[in-house]
């Protein structure tokens, strides 16, 4: 279990987190879900112990990172898959990070047939792809068999088979009670693999809550009908007290049933439907309307303004 409680950090005047206070739990994946330069990464080392906290708390299992003995038998993580020593084999690298664990050889082994590098462990590291380094890190996070992991962006440079492997790999290690603590910009991913997010924006908590709850909360959720027999189905439908919204295409959307209902309510008056289908917006989608006004960086989609013919031009 990963515990933050006011976790602060300044950069000067620059707040990067500000009093974060929040529980990982184990058993589950916890998503870590902000817009650029909301403090997710200055968080992750705070967590590690590469940055201090200016103020607050954080505990890996009751304990401060820099007083566990053996830190990869209680916390592994990838957060730079290019922090290694390039000049190194795949397995010295994970052979030097053993030894300095009192983690036995015969893991290394382990580690190593488990992220699919058994054969290319003589190699050297420098040669590798950016999907091989990620799952050379992903070995690494994984070396001491600790109960928390924690991954930044663990899909970067993998392939589609890659991208489903680590998929399935964290949702076993959360399914044997480890806490697994995932950060990722691609919300496809994140929607198909965590099941508890953790959002912040401008290093405050936004949110803290279930994967369902957190769209649900941030996003409309609504039936749409469609019907040969328009006119009698908003009939019925008013009848029965529920609110109707027409759509440009002629459908109908009801913001305040369900589709069980609505169904029955149509069988009932022997009404047919072409279309009864429950809507709810995407992760994408919730994210975005959350943290609309977290953003710190706004690209511009309009294209510039033609530039006026003038001197050193001429029109061909």
């Amino acid at each position: 279990m990963i515990e933050l409680e006011g976790l602060t950090k300044r950069y000067g005047e620059k707040v990067a987190v500000d009093g974060l206070t929040c529980t990982v739990r184990p058993g589950i994946v916890t998503g870590f879900l902000g817009p650029n330069g909301a403090g997710k990464s200055t968080t992750m080392r705070m967590m590690l112990g590469l940055d201090r906290p200016s103020a607050g708390d954080v505990r890996i299992d009751g304990q401060h990172y820099d007083r566990l003995r053996d830190p990869l038998k209680y916390i592994g993580a990838l957060l730079d898959a290019k922090g290694m020593h390039g000049g190194r084999s795949a397995f010295n690298h994970l052979l030097c990070l053993a030894q300095s664990n009192g983690i036995p050889r015969s893991r290394v082994h382990e580690v190593l047939d488990t992220v699919g590098l058994t054969g290319v462990a003589k190699k050297k590291a420098k040669g590798f792809s950016l999907g091989m380094g990620q799952r050379l890190g992903i070995a690494g996070a994984l070396l001491g068999d600790p109960r928390i992991l924690m991954f930044d962006e663990p899909v970067n440079g993998l392939d589609p088979e890659g991208i489903h492997w680590i998929r399935n790999l964290m949702k076993s290690l959360a399914a044997q009670g480890r806490t697994v603590f995932v950060s990722s910009h691609l919300m496809s991913e994140m929607a198909l693999t965590a099941d508890h997010l953790v959002v912040i924006g401008q290093g405050r908590l936004l949110a803290d809550t279930s994967m369902a709850d957190f769209i649900a909360q941030n996003s409309r959720t609504y039936v749409r009908v469609r019907s040969p027999q328009r006119e009698r189905l908003l009939d019925v439908l008013h009848g029965a007290g529920i609110t109707v919204v027409a759509a440009g295409d002629g459908a109908l959307e009801v913001d305040d049933g369900k589709a069980e209902h609505i169904g029955e309510l149509a069988a009932e008056h022997h009404l047919v439907l072409h279309e009864l289908s429950p809507q709810q917006a995407s992760l994408e989608e919730a994210f975005m309307q959350l943290t609309a006004e977290s953003v710190e960086y706004h690209a511009h989609t309009d294209a510039p303004p033609e530039q006026p013919w003038g001197a050193g031009w001429t029109r061909s």
